[in-house]
């Protein structure tokens, strides 16, 4: 949904985003990646409107963010 504005489960085009956001006490749309809420990375939702379908994806410069976080269980 993200790159090609498709659904992939009913094939439509009516997308919209919604940006990720870290709020007061850690709230929001986002991964804690440390011990601070100004550590976190926000993750942004792709939502279907004629569905309901949903993605959530993280931007590409927070990556290496999420990999290096202690936190992940891998």
């Amino acid at each position: 949904m993200k790159n090609t504005n498709t659904c992939p489960k009913c094939g439509k085009h009516n997308i919209v985003r919604f940006d990720g956001y870290t709020g007061a006490y850690g709230s929001g749309n986002n991964v804690m990646t440390g011990a601070t809420v100004f550590s976190g990375v926000n993750v942004n939702r792709y939502i279907c409107c004629d569905c309901g379908f949903t993605e959530e994806w993280i931007d590409t410069c927070d990556l290496d963010k999420i990999e290096k976080s202690k936190k992940a269980k891998r």
